[in-house]
Parts: C-alpha cells; sequence; structure tokens
C-alpha cells in the first residue's frame, strides 16, 4: 500500500515509484485480529498473495484499530496515511452522505442479491465517489446483520421503544427512532463495553462483529439475520489511490488478484457467518429469535418515512441512487 505517515513517504521516495524494490505497505482495520474475523482474513489474504507474487510487496496489517481509530480510517486511507483498510462504507457518511444508501434498511435483502448490486449502476456510482475521494475498492463485501439486547428481543418496531440503541449509520439511527428508541452512536468496536456499562440497552451490526466481539457475553436476546434481513452493509477493502498509483504495474496487478481472491474468499464465507453467529449466541445460552415478515415489513414502513425520505431529500440525486439500487432484481 504505502508506508504509513512521515516514515512510509520517506520509505516511497527511497524506494521510488516504479520500483519492484521491496515496497512495504500498511493495512488497518478496527476488527479483531486472529479471532476469525472474516474481514481480517480478507486482509490478511491479500496480504498473503500480494507476497507470494513475488514483485516486491509487503503488506503489514494492523488490526483491533492498533494503528489509526474506526471511523477515522477513511480520512488516512484518502490522503495515502495508509494504504489499505477494511472499513464500513457508511461510517464516511458524515463526508459523502451518498454512503448511507450501502446501509439502508431493507435494501439488500439476501447474500444473493447483494452479490447482484456489487456490479449494478447502483453500486458504480458508489464506487466513482469512492474513487474520486481518493480510494479505489480492492474487494467487495456486503455483510448481513441482527439486532441484540439485554431487555426483550427485537422483532417488531414495538420492542425497540424506549431501548437506547446502537445503529452503524443515520439510516437506521433515523428508523430506530421512528420506532421509538433513543440513539447512542458509537463504532462496533465499542458495543460491548457501551452494554457492559448500561449505556445501551441494545444494537445492530453485523453478524461477523457480534461474533468477533463477544457481544453475546452480555446480551440476552439476538435477532438473527435469517430469512428477513433488514440489516445488510457495504464493507470493502478500500486501497489508498495515492499509494496504488505509486506501484508499478506488476505490483498493482499483483493487488488487484489478491483482492479478487479475497472478494471470492468472502463469497464463500458470507451466509455461513450468519450460521455461526446464531451458533455462537445459542451456545452462550443467549435467546435466539428471528423476525417475520410482518416485523420486517412494519419496519420497513417506518424506513420508508424516515431514513428513505430524508435520504432523498438530504442526498443530491439521493432518490435516483435508492431506484437504482431497488431496481436489481
Amino acid at each position: 500500500m504505502k508506508a504509513i505517515f512521515f516514515a512510509s513517504a520517506m520509505a516511497l521516495a527511497l524506494t521510488g515509484a516504479a520500483s519492484a524494490d521491496d515496497v512495504t505497505l500498511r493495512a488497518s482495520h478496527q476488527w479483531p485480529g486472529g479471532k476469525g474475523d472474516v474481514r481480517d482474513e480478507m486482509v490478511q489474504l491479500i496480504a498473503k498473495e500480494a507476497k507470494a507474487a513475488g514483485v516486491g510487496l509487503d503488506v503489514q496489517v494492523f488490526p483491533g484499530a492498533s494503528l489509526v481509530k474506526p471511523k477515522d480510517q477513511w480520512g488516512a486511507v484518502t490522503k495515502g496515511q495508509i494504504d489499505l483498510t477494511a472499513f464500513p462504507l457508511d461510517y464516511a457518511s458524515g463526508r459523502h452522505p451518498e454512503f448511507s444508501a450501502t446501509l439502508m434498511p431493507g435494501l439488500v435483502g439476501s447474500h444473493e442479491r447483494a452479490q447482484r448490486l456489487n456490479d449494478s449502476p447502483f453500486m458504480e456510482e458508489i464506487k466513482s465517489i469512492v474513487e474520486e475521494a481518493g480510494a479505489i475498492i480492492l474487494a467487495d463485501a456486503w455483510l448481513a446483520g441482527g439486532f441484540v439486547s439485554q431487555q426483550q428481543c427485537i422483532t417488531s418496531p414495538e420492542t425497540a421503544k424506549g431501548q437506547t440503541m446502537r445503529a452503524a449509520g443515520p439510516a437506521f439511527e433515523e428508523m430506530l427512532v421512528g420506532a421509538g428508541a433513543s440513539i447512542a452512536s458509537m463504532p462496533s468496536s465499542e458495543i460491548y463495553t457501551a452494554m457492559q456499562q448500561n449505556v445501551l440497552t441494545g444494537a445492530n451490526t453485523s453478524s461477523g462483529s457480534l461474533v468477533s466481539y463477544r457481544i453475546f457475553e452480555v446480551a440476552k436476546c439476538l435477532t438473527a439475520p435469517g430469512e428477513n434481513a433488514l440489516w445488510f452493509m457495504y464493507e470493502p477493502i478500500l486501497m489508498s489511490k495515492r499509494s496504488f498509483d505509486r506501484l508499478n504495474e506488476e505490483q498493482q496487478q499483483a493487488l488487484q488478484e489478491a483482492g479478487d481472491k479475497a472478494e471470492e474468499y468472502f463469497a464463500g464465507e458470507a451466509a455461513a457467518l450468519d450460521q455461526k453467529l446464531i451458533e455462537a449466541y445459542e451456545g452462550a445460552g443467549v435467546e435466539v429469535v428471528e423476525m417475520s415478515k410482518d416485523d420486517f415489513d412494519q419496519w420497513l414502513a417506518i424506513a420508508k418515512e424516515t431514513s428513505y425520505k430524508n435520504f432523498a431529500e438530504r442526498v443530491e440525486n439521493g432518490q435516483d441512487l435508492i431506484d437504482k439500487a431497488l431496481a436489481v432484481e
């Protein structure tokens, strides 16, 4: 990717832009390392494949927000201060409000449809904004997710009323407020402590985070994605465009091929994450439920009057983006 901060910039200056001589790139993400989180595994796979290509690339991986704080990674990667990140794109919706469409309640619905969205005009527009901001996407990844609570199981909107919830982005926050919940905003890495300290009574996040952050230790009920998955979030592997452009053609190709392999690996793991989620929570003695179609429809009705409506009014071409996503069968 690049070398980080001043040391990284110095290293790149010394090695030269198009030199195949040992370029060290730094990958940063917030997920636990070495604990089976698929996003860390994707980054580790890219590092392994880039090294094996024999084109002078070495990728150092810094998991667990050990290098850059979760929501600061967007600015770091687009400015070239880090080279790679596994990043929930909606975390950057404060700077690019269009990204809220990648965590819009009920918009994706299934892993199969998520795969079809990747090559759609909807995602072409999202990816063009990413690139214009200074990053490129090496691998697509959509994670399903669910709800946890210390009080009652969250199924219908009525069950969220009065709870203090964490949501991953503004679209879900607006929907939850519409259902009568209060919001405490934070990255998923802080959910465990917030629930432990009663700052939160519940939260929603990805199946991967619900397991790797061991939130089953502080939850009484899990609402698993199931057949009526309300929550899907786009969490791609990003690379700094500045870092990518400094590499020679062989190195660029090696990273793109490594990204393709990471994406293929994720596609094979995506649905299995939801089953691992259920097994982890049942194994911890947590009650596990799913939303019914009626529950899902009630939530979607609230979302259309809050999240969807606000997105269409607030974001330039917002309605067009939603229409492009909904047009994907």
